[in-house]
């Protein structure tokens, strides 16, 4: 079967490469239309447009009302633009490439006007060692944005994909909520800048989203996305094709409500889903497969306003509602039916942000961020619960209850301009008011070591959580820091700060993280570039984290804890011993975690026809959080004190460390309808513990539970293009692969009697063995065709924003074929996810009791294809 799905892949691959040879074939006459836009996106007329070939100009022109101006009758090839407006930086565009009939061109000009006592903003020396600049980023356009799925949260994992791990996600500053529509997007930006003392996320870099400003009339999107299972895959474990269907929609609306000064964002999306999780186990009477049904729904709503409230002052106003409902939740792998819950999320988010010039020397930038979000859950069956690692689970998930949360982020961001500083200070506040009446294990849990033992009726241990779960509480955070980037020489820039961090539930207040960066261009031409750069992170103790020592503290909840027990009346029968209540606590003297981080960077181009980056990137985690038995047995003595249970304490004494070497390579130059760029990843993390309730297995050893870390891939690869090709077909590819995630071995049985069953055999450390590699690869097929009478389509907010100090954000590429000057756009695509349906391995079982021992019990999606259309307006 998988074979004739292959082969039928390939029949498709086969004919459509046929279509296209045979459309390039047919005509080798082109034409060219460029489009000038301002950094607003408003479009600029009077500008002088020279078109060169082999260096002489073939043909030159004027923008007219519309910023367009038309070059018909050449012959396809290789053409360069130089374009000026007054005003405005001169542009040249070295490569074009004109395909056989009709082209686009969008050309973006920087504004021309703050500018030191000698403008050497154009010196590629100074370009390059702008901290905020060009080097050591890429940038996605519109074009090649529209290449990427359609589907709001497969286009966030393309994005984090592309990005790669640890990079942090902003959308015009804001972090969390759901990302804009495609058609709203004016660029993504991964930016590799992460000792700027504003950041208050250690990381490997970030994924800056911003969208596009407003525009003179109104344009719509409607999109709509289909997929079932009679074009996908068959699951890897799974017997027979496995039902899924997807309806997905998505519309958006945007224009002026008062010409060039305000406009209107609306955006609505959703989908009725379902899909099938395959279900793997051994029970006594044999091994149990099949399919679980999880359907779902999901609607998410979005409005933005933007305000010109003066010509270099703009304010924006954004109100996001997300609701998600999930059914049969936690049933698959070794979970029967009966362990299944649903669990309803509704999030509700308001912004607000301004930002522009104060004076002539000082730039202003804030924000305001409310959330309130909305949980609960509900298991499909009440009862106790029967645990056998890596043969089953039965009985009911024990979840019920839910969580209010309303939390804020209010930050202010201050640029002051000197001849050779820029300065930039800030603070950040965070507080949120939280009310949980969250459930779990109400009604008792065993815990079997094998299939022998559970069918002797022999559970190794009971526990179960009584009490009252209702906690209610707030928290709040504060982080500000000065920063300064002072620019050596033309060709040096360093930038030096330092960053406070406070906490209400953690002691320490003094936590002081300085930073250092440096970059530097040696040579002339600006080819290499250099960058390098150290300094401390703190992190905050998670509000969830705090939450859990609230609830079982003995006063709320407790944990019951009985050995040996009886089955399955836990007080009947066996050899039982009852622990006193266990309960979980912070450490008194509990500190901010840390990392200390250092990198240093090369990017150059080599033979001027690719660019080149390379990075390398330690890190070492002091201080983190992790939990430790106060009240552990001391072999041959017992508990230290025996009126009490576990006291789980969440402490800071744990440490890890990272290093990491990138490798990003793409083109020096962007083609005119082709993009591409790769990324290779080595990696290696090491920790103690996987998070702030992990116990060790030896609580008197920590250090012997150092190994890999959950995330501890060796090797990442990367890659993803998009061709506009003729005749209004468009391609694109992302290619991901990774190296094996390590597992944990453990014995299944709790041999140091320290009532936690986490042992490894003799001589096995912590996540010693790995699991299998993946790789897959999507791929998107579009055909579109534009139609109806021209309009113009800048405007709206007429704003020049412009950073001072140092250097500003830097300019984005050209855009290639941006958005179509057409009063109408109609465009058809197909989405393939694993388009060769390669088999890739999930969770393994590391139990030395189970059947499935050093096996993969599930697998991740298999082939899915999507087709659907998109319409603009």
């Amino acid at each position: 079967m998988r074979m004739r799905s292959s082969l039928i892949a390939l029949e498709i691959c086969l004919v459509l490469l046929l279509s296209v040879s045979i459309n390039l074939a047919q005509t080798n006459r082109a034409s060219l239309e460029v489009i000038v836009r301002d950094p607003s996106g408003a479009l600029v007329n009077k500008t002088r447009v020279q078109l060169l070939r082999n260096g002489k100009v073939e043909n030159a022109a004027e923008t007219n009302q519309k910023g367009e101006v038309q070059f018909t009758r050449l012959v396809a090839g290789t053409y360069a633009l130089h374009v000026e407006a007054a005003g405005f930086k001169i542009e040249d565009l070295d490569v074009v490439q004109v395909l056989a009939g009709s082209n686009r061109q969008e050309v973006h000009l920087e504004i021309d006007a703050i500018k030191a006592d000698v403008n050497v903003s154009e010196d590629p020396q100074v370009r390059n060692t702008d901290p905020k600049g060009n080097a050591f980023s890429n940038v996605l356009t519109a074009d090649q944005i529209a290449q990427l799925p359609d589907d709001p949260d497969e286009f966030e994992n393309a994005i984090n994909q592309l990005a790669g791990p640890g990079a942090q996600m902003r959308v015009n500053g804001f972090r969390g909520g759901k990302l804009p529509p495609k058609s709203q997007i004016r660029e993504i930006r991964f930016r590799m800048n992460p000792y700027a003392a504003e950041n208050h996320d250690a990381g490997f870099g970030f994924v800056d989203i911003t969208t596009k400003p407003g525009v003179n009339s109104w344009h719509g999107s409607f999109n709509f996305g289909f997929r079932d299972e009679s074009l996908n895959g068959r699951q890897a474990f799974a017997t027979f094709r496995g039902p899924e269907q997807q309806r997905r929609f998505g519309l958006s609306l945007d224009g002026p409500i008062w010409k060039n000064r305000t406009s209107l964002f609306l955006n609505s999306d959703g989908s009725l889903f379902y899909d099938a999780k395959t279900l793997v186990a051994t029970v006594p009477s044999g091994e149990v497969s099949g399919l679980i049904y999880r359907p779902s729904r999901r609607l998410n709503l979005d409005a933005r306003l933007e305000h010109a409230l003066t010509k270099t002052h703009t304010s924006r106003i954004q109100f996001q509602r997300n609701a998600v409902v999930q059914n049969n939740l936690g049933a698959g792998d070794f979970d029967l039916p009966s362990r299944a819950y649903a669990q309803e999320q509704t999030e509700y988010i308001f912004r607000i942000g301004d930002s522009g010039m104060l004076g002539k020397k000082y730039f202003n930038e804030v924000r305001f961020q409310s959330r309130w979000q909305q949980s609960e859950s509900r298991s499909v069956s009440n009862g106790q619960t029967v645990l056998v690692p890596g043969a089953f689970n039965a009985g009911s998930a024990q979840r019920s209850g839910g969580r209010d949360q309303w939390d804020f982020e209010l930050a202010d961001n201050v640029d002051y301009a000197l001849e050779k500083h820029g300065l930039r200070f800030g603070a950040q506040l965070e507080g949120g008011r939280y009310k949980s009446d969250e459930s779990t294990n109400a009604f008792g849990t065993f815990q079997f070591a094998n299939l022998a033992a559970y069918q002797l009726g022999l559970p190794t241990q009971y526990t179960q959580r009584v009490g009252d779960p209702n906690v209610e509480y707030s928290q709040s955070q504060l982080g500000w820091y000065v920063q300064d980037d002072y620019r050596v020489r033309k060709n040096l820039t360093i930038s030096f700060g330092v960053r406070q961090e406070l906490q209400n539930h953690v002691t320490d207040k003094f936590n002081l993280a300085p930073r250092l960066g440096f970059v530097w261009s040696p040579k002339k031409s600006g080819s290499i570039t250099l960058r390098g750069g150290a300094g401390i992170f703190y992190d905050w103790l998670g509000s969830q984290t705090y939450e859990q020592t609230l609830r079982v503290d003995g006063q709320h909840q407790l944990d019951v804890l009985i050995t040996h027990p009886g089955y399955p009346n836990p007080l009947s029968g066996g050899v039982q011993t009852t622990l006193p209540p266990s309960i979980i606590q912070l450490d008194s003297q509990l500190s901010m975690p840390y990392i200390i981080q250092a990198s240093f960077g090369m990017e150059t181009n080599p033979f001027k026809r690719f660019r080149l980056t390379t990075n390398y990137t330690y890190q070492r985690g002091v201080h983190l959080f992790h939990g430790q038995n106060l009240n552990s047995p001391v072999p041959g003595i017992g508990r230290p004190d025996p009126s009490r249970g576990n006291v789980t304490n969440v402490e800071g004494s744990a440490y890890s460390s990272g290093h990491r070497l990138m490798i990003g390579v793409g083109p020096a130059k962007f083609i005119n309808g082709f993009f591409w760029n790769a990324t290779y990843l080595f990696n290696k993390n090491t920790n103690e513990a996987d998070g702030p309730f992990s116990l060790p297995m030896n609580n008197f050893n920590l250090r012997a539970d150092r190994g890999p870390a959950a995330n501890d891939f060796r090797h990442l690869f990367n890659a993803f293009t998009s061709r506009r090709l003729p005749r209004g077909f468009s391609i694109s590819a992302i290619i991901s692969a990774t190296s094996a995630l390590p597992y944990n071995v453990t014995t299944g049985f709790d041999n140091n009697l320290d009532t936690v069953i986490n042992d490894r055999p003799l001589n096995v450390t912590r996540n010693s063995r790995r699991g299998a590699a993946r790789w897959e690869i999507g791929s998107r097929f579009s055909w579109g065709v534009d139609f109806g009478k021209e309009q113009t389509q800048g405007g709206g907010p007429q704003v020049k924003m412009v950073r001072i100090g140092a250097g500003g954000d830097g300019a984005a590429p050209p855009s290639i074929g941006g958005p179509s000057t057409k009063k109408y756009r109609l465009e058809f695509y197909l989405q393939a996810f694993n388009l060769l349906n390669h088999t890739n391995l999930g969770t393994f079982s590391g139990v030395l009791t189970s059947p499935y021992f050093g096996q993969a019990t599930s697998a991740q999606m298999p082939r899915r294809l999507e087709v659907g259309t998109r319409f603009n307006f």
